[in-house]
Parts: C-alpha cells; structure tokens; sequence
C-alpha cells in the first residue's frame, strides 16, 4: 500500500489518497504487535516461574538474569560461561552496581552451580558453595544482608549444600585440605575432635543431600546450613560384645564450611577457611569453635542408611529356624541406637516371632523426632532366636540387660539405669512379662509336676531350667508396654502347621542338651518334651502348658503395665482380632491402661496411634520420674481416641 505525503501543516504529516479501511487496518496490526503482553498462569506454573533457579533446571533465575543483562554479560553467558563469570566476578571486584553486590554473589554462586554441572568440575563446584555463602553471610558489620522472604535465601543455603556435596564427594573429605579454584586458592583447617563422639570416632561420612528413603512412613530433617552427612561411629577396644553401638548404625552429622569476611575473601585470590563438624545429639558450646549457625541434618535418612546397611531382612526367618543363628552371625543380641549417655533412661525394644529390631524403624524415628524424648531417653534393641523356647529367650533378654546396666557402670554410677522400660511385641511382650514377675515356682508347677530338685540332671541343666523358669521381677525395670501380645496365646498357634513350624526349628546345643536329660527322667510326663512342642510357636498355643501357666501369672505391682492391642474391626469384643491374636487373648487386668487400636492388623508398630500412644506412656514417665511437663493434651486419653485408638479403662490393679 502507497501513502503520498501532500504537505506539513503545523508540525504534522498530513496524508493524501489514503482509505480509510487501510489505515484501520494498520493500526490493528501495529496494536497486535505490542512488545509487552500479561499471561495467566496456572497455580503450580505461577510458583515454578517465580521459584525458578538454576538448581531446578537449565534456566537462570530472573535475579540473575537481571544482574547479567544490565551488566551486557547475558549475549556472552550463552556463548563464553567461562569468560562470562570471570568478567562478572571482576565487575564486581571494581564495584559495578555497587548497590547490587548481594545480587552479583548470588548470581556468582548460580552461574558456578550452572557451569559445574556442565563440565563436573568439583573446583568449580566449590566456587559455587563459596559464593553461596558469601551471599548469606556477609561481614557482621554489613548492611547488604538477604531477606529470609527472599525466595534466594533458600536458594542460596541448597547451593551451598548441593555444592559441597558434590565438591567433597563420598565418602566426603572432611580433614583440612587445599583447593585450586578458577580464579585463586582455598585454604580449609579442620579440627580432628569434631570427629569425637561420645569417645568414639566417626568414620565414613556419607553425603545424604542426594538420597531418597522409602520404607517409612515419615522423613524427619532439621533445616539449617550446612552439608548433612551420615557418619559410622567406630567401636573402642574397651566395648564388650554383650553391649555397645549397633553394628553400622549411623549418626547424623552437618558438615559446615565457615569463611570469615566472606565476600572480601571471595574476591581475593587467596581464601582461607575452616570445616566445622556438628552431631546432632551434642549441644553447642558457643565458648568454643563451631557452627555459628543452626545445622541442616538429615536425620531419617542417616539412620535409614544404617538400617540399610546392617539389615540382613531374610534373616528374620534364618533366626526363626536356627537357635544359634545370631551367634553363628556374631549378631549383637542387644545393641543401643547411641552410646550411653548419663541421665538418659533405658528403653529395650523386644520384637516378635520371624522378625528382626528393623521392625521398629518406623515407631524409633518418630520418637526421636520429639526433642524431650532424645533428651531423657535412649534406645536398646534386642534380638533372639525367635523360634526358641520362650523361657529361654526371656533368660537372654534379663542377662543381655543385666549385662548391660553392670558394664555401664549399675545404677550407682547412674540411676537412670534403674528406670529402665520394655516394649515388647507379639512373643516380645511374653519375654518382657518373664523380667516383670516373681513366678516362684508356680511357671515350673504349672507345666511339670515333680519339683526341680528331684530331678536326676547336670549341675549346668538344673541352673539353665531354673533361670528359665523360676524368674523374677528385675528391680531396673519399672515400665512395660504390651504390643499384640498373646497373653493367653494366639489362636495361630494352635493350627496343624504350627507343629511343621516347630519340627522345622534347631535348638541352641545348651537347650537341646537339657531337653535329652530332661526325657530320661522316668518321674517326668515327657509328653511336653517333643521338640516341636518345646518351641516359641507351640508355647504360644492356648493348649501348652507353658501357656496354661503363664497366662495367670500377673506382673509385680512395682511395675507399671500397660496393653496396645490392635484389632482388625472397630472396637473390642469377643470375635475381635488383629489376626493373630484374638483381643479377649491380649486383655489382661493388670496392667494401668489399655489402648484398642481400630482397624489395625498385628504389626501395628508403625501405626500412628500405637507410636502416639507409646509417647504419652513415656512422657507420663517423665512427669511421674521427673515432673517434667507434658505438652498439651498428652494426658487426655480422648485426643488419642480421635485418631482411631479406643481406650479400656480398667479398675485399680488389686494385690
């Protein structure tokens, strides 16, 4: 289309031979065109957009974008990275949009992130932990501080984590080291003691930034700065084999990179810095060097690392089958989560039949997630031979215990040693009723009818029967908790497959030597003494003697007892059950409460409900011991009953 311009008439181009149409066809065009435009975005593409870094993907963020094109470094960013860094490192050495420095670091430690992960250069990933941290930490007398509402400041702490991750390596390099940077030198000291934990060593720090955990039900981490790591504590030569660490249990650790004057420092060509190592049990002591800031730990992810590592799961049923496994194994029968701390009550783990301490993963890593829990209790798991006979295995569990408590010293050199709790867990319950109840001789009357010293056996068979069947309440023991536990037995138990189980079963030699003297004897009803008899699954029949006796028995009234009893319906009643044991078998009288847990099966030890009200039973302790104060609502039965637990109130226990 041709204009033909006639004439200027006051300042203004006065069109000649033009249509109309035209005209307003240009101009529609021409309004079409608009450089700026506005699109809606949907709520999930609004929050990528505005969260949007280099740590999401291959874009920029926009703050970075901003300092890259009013410095003309963005045309050069996607051709030179290498260049393109250097100019703006040295823009910002010169004091180019001084007013923007903690926008430049920012934009210093992404570009690094984002051409690290091109080339897998661990130098440059460590320039970027360096930048990252001269942006969060600038000199105390700096006023160019970040925002925490900045969306960079969380940023900026997961660059510098990731960074360090991938700077360090695994297993990560935490001792001092020297470092040559693309642009100069870095200098890090370390102090060996940090590696000191409860006198003993770490070893082995895993990076945990970049883990997934599957398997529980929660994933528990405290945010901060810093790297989280997974450290192995390894075993002093003064441990005994009865009592110490679990075997390749893991500590959670946050490895923190400190740089004083950061962003002068980071400007130079020579920096120097120091590595801090912090545990996530020990208190900082502001008096001596450490974190000056709070710590990132990944603390379900350590400890699911270890639980990882030293879980053999396939030998839950190897250790149902074989008596001696764990001992053929060198397995540890009672091993604590962390070294003994004074002041911290014991809380011993017992699991049942064909299972393993791994099945309280879930229950341990809620518990300690609670901050008073970790400060006045500590863990114990213990492991048996699940298909033994359950005196047997409850001797174990009082020995491995008494074991314990004399090496630490007795309740002389701690009194939380005498405060000890037991949870125990289908057979587990049974082996912790036998630490909580003076028998007498009533378990052996019930179950053989001529006393035990008219038996014509060993010295060494008489002592094994009478510490397995002639036990007493142990004074350190002041709590129990009762998980589906079979009181009057399990139903189960009573199937023809249960006397295939138990002929499946190989007994410990002690056991099995006692069992063959024991068949001689012509004054002994041997029917009771068939192998297939003897084990945990027939003992656990209604119509075993062992149970028959057992069952009447209640424990001492030093103790307090309480039932978590699962069941697959809505409610308590006669046909109720979890599936392995009935609720009118895991009811008894004597215990201060009992929690119903609503459609629940067996394995309820990673039910919400049963860990809650495991936690209102220690914290209950804590006020009864210590007086500390519960939090809100812990001690009102109700609020667990809105989650699904239904509470039996029973009547004063009786003499």
């Amino acid at each position: 289309m041709n204009f033909v311009v006639t004439r200027e008439r006051c300042g203004k181009v006065v069109f000649g031979k033009v249509r109309l149409t035209a005209l307003f066809l240009l101009i529609g065009l021409l309004s079409g065109c608009s450089p700026v435009s506005i699109e809606k975005l949907g709520l999930i593409d609004a929050y990528t957009l505005r969260n949007r870094s280099a740590l999401s993907g291959n874009r920029l963020s926009n703050d970075t974008h901003v300092v890259l094109q009013r410095l003309n470094l963005l045309e050069m960013w996607g051709k030179e990275p290498v260049r393109t860094i250097a100019s703006l490192r040295a823009m910002t050495q010169a004091g180019f949009l001084a007013e923007n420095l903690t926008d430049q670091f920012f934009a210093l430690a992404e570009l690094s992130w984002q051409q690290a992960r091109r080339t897998h250069d661990r130098a440059t990933f460590m320039a970027a932990a360096l930048y990252a941290y001269a942006y969060l930490a600038p000199d105390a007398s700096s006023l160019e501080r970040p925002s925490a509402y900045d969306p960079r400041f969380r940023q900026a702490c997961d660059l510098y984590m990731f960074a360090l991750t991938e700077a360090l390596g695994s297993p990560a390099n935490v001792d001092a080291q020297h470092w040559t940077l693309p642009f100069g030198t870095l200098d890090l000291n370390a102090t060996p003691s940090d590696k000191n934990w409860h006198d003993h060593e770490l070893v082995d720090f895993r990076p945990t930034a970049r883990l997934r955990v599957y398997g529980l039900n929660n994933i528990y981490s405290q945010p901060g700065l810093g790297e989280p790591l997974a450290a192995v504590p390894r075993m002093t030569a003064a441990e005994g084999q009865a009592f110490q660490v679990a075997n390749k249990e893991r500590v959670p650790v946050s490895l923190f990179m400190e740089i004083p004057s950061s962003r002068e420092q980071a400007l130079s060509d020579h920096i120097t810095g120091k590595i801090i190592l912090s545990v996530e049990d020990e208190s900082l002591d502001a008096s001596e060097h450490r974190q000056p800031v709070q710590a990132q730990f990944d603390t379900t992810t350590s400890r699911a690392i270890g639980l990882n590592e030293s879980v053999d799961w396939s030998a839950e049923y190897a250790g149902f089958l074989n008596g001696q496994f764990l001992d053929q194994h060198h397995v540890l029968r009672l091993a604590a989560i962390e070294p003994h701390k004074k002041g911290r009550m014991p809380v011993v783990l017992v699991h049942g039949t064909a299972s393993s301490a791994g099945r309280w993963a879930d229950m341990l890593n809620d518990l300690l997630a609670d901050p008073a829990i970790r400060q006045h209790y500590e863990f114990w798991l213990f492991s048996y031979g699940t298909g033994n006979p359950i005196p047997y295995s409850a001797m174990q569990l009082r020995q491995s215990i008494s074991e314990a408590v004399a090496s630490l010293g007795g309740t002389q050199a701690d009194p939380a040693l005498g405060h000890i709790t037991l949870i125990g867990h289908s057979q587990g319950g049974l082996l912790s009723k036998m630490l909580i109840m003076d028998t007498g001789d009533r378990l052996w009357n019930g179950i053989f009818s001529t006393p035990l010293d008219d038996l014509s056996i060993s010295a060494s068979t008489r002592q094994l029967l009478r510490a397995a069947l002639f036990p007493e309440h142990m004074p350190e023991v002041g709590n129990v908790i009762f998980i589906s536990t079979p009181q009057h037995g399990s139903f189960l138990a009573s199937l023809s497959v249960s006397r295939l189980l138990g002929q499946m079963v190989s007994f410990p030699l002690s056991v099995t030597q006692a069992m063959q003297q024991m068949v001689t004897q012509t004054n002994l009803d041997v029917r009771d003494l068939s192998p297939w008899r003897l084990g945990s699954v027939y003992g656990m029949s209604p119509q075993s003697n062992f149970m028959k006796a057992l069952a009447p028995i209640p424990v001492s009234l030093d103790v307090h007892a309480h039932s978590i009893i699962p069941v697959l319906q809505d409610g308590p009643g006669k046909n109720a059950t979890d599936g392995v044991v009935a609720y009118e078998s895991a009811h008894v009288p004597y215990v201060d409460s009992e929690l119903v847990v609503r459609r629940s099966g067996h394995s309820t030890q990673s039910n919400p409900v049963t860990i809650a009200e495991v936690r209102r039973i220690l914290f209950e302790q804590l006020h009864e011991l210590l007086g500390v104060t519960l939090p809100k609502g812990d001690m009102e039965k109700r609020n667990i009953s809105k989650i699904g637990g239904v509470y039996v109130h029973l009547p004063p226990r009786l003499p």
